[in-house]
């Protein structure tokens, strides 16, 4: 039994595994091609140069794959790919990449996407990552694994997003959000550390710990950025098995621009 429904239009050209289920008047195009298990919902368009993994489930009323929201795109060949295990909740837009950035909008592996969620040209997202409603995303926007966004959470383009921080609903965010770190406001402000969703993701007291460590470093000992880099490298020294974390802040502040900076 075919699982396509019979008023969906499916271009002949597009590869769908013989398990994808696609349903009522939904489009898709011809350079589409999605994975073993996955589910489409009603009245969705997925269109352009898009790749979809295995066992998503794509709710009704989605828009995936169309052209960036940038005047300057000229119909270059760039992509939308969405990994595996993911849930797009209704009403999402996921644009493909524009040829100013790699060309690719990627998403992840087992995230959870809620209604109304905006993913502008060339947004890169991790895994393990929670968007609540309405979370909106400029283009460029790159977002860490286990990142959980408040509802109705806008983000500026280019800005960073580091692993295992989140958001309050409605912040706004116009500077780079490091690791671990909890933000509230508009301008979003660093409230806290997410200590409770790492002690949920298995991490020893000792970890937590030295995150601990690394938010008193960057918000409470009034320290430069450089001086908040150094304090968290000697870290290492007094707990080894914080070496992976600290590694990932030290990447991450390395990567700020002096113009954007971070939530303070």
């Amino acid at each position: 039994m075919s699982l396509i429904h019979p008023t969906a239009l499916v271009d002949p050209l597009a590869e769908l595994d013989s398990s994808v289920a696609v349903g009522p008047y939904s489009v898709i195009g011809p350079h589409v091609r999605i994975g073993a298990g996955t589910t489409v919902g009603a009245h969705c368009v997925i269109e352009g140069r898009t790749t979809i993994g295995r066992d998503n489930r794509i709710f009704q009323f989605n828009s995936l794959g169309a052209i960036p929201q940038d005047k300057k795109y000229a119909g270059e060949p760039c992509e939308l790919v969405i990994g595996d295990r993911n849930t797009v909740r209704e009403f999402c837009t996921f644009n493909i990449g524009s040829p100013g950035d790699q060309g690719v909008t990627r998403v992840g592996n087992d995230n959870w996407i809620m209604a109304y969620v905006h993913l502008a040209h060339d947004c890169q997202v991790g895994n393990h990552t929670i968007f609540a409603n309405n979370s909106q995303l400029a283009g460029h926007v790159h977002v860490g694994d286990w990142v959980i966004l408040g509802g109705f959470t806008v983000v500026h383009q280019f800005v960073r997003l580091g692993a295992h921080s989140m958001t309050a609903m409605c912040a706004l965010l116009f500077a780079d959000l490091p690791p671990f770190v909890m933000c509230q406001g508009q301008p979003a402000a660093a409230r806290s550390m997410n200590y409770e969703g790492l002690r949920r993701r298995g991490f020893s007291p000792e970890r937590v710990a030295a995150v601990k460590s690394m938010h008193k470093a960057l918000y409470r000992d009034d320290l430069t950025l450089e001086q908040s880099r150094d304090r968290i490298a000697a870290l290492v020294d007094d707990t080894p098995d914080c070496a992976q974390d600290v590694s990932m802040m030290l990447d991450f502040l390395a990567q700020v621009s002096p113009q954007r900076g971070i939530v303070r």
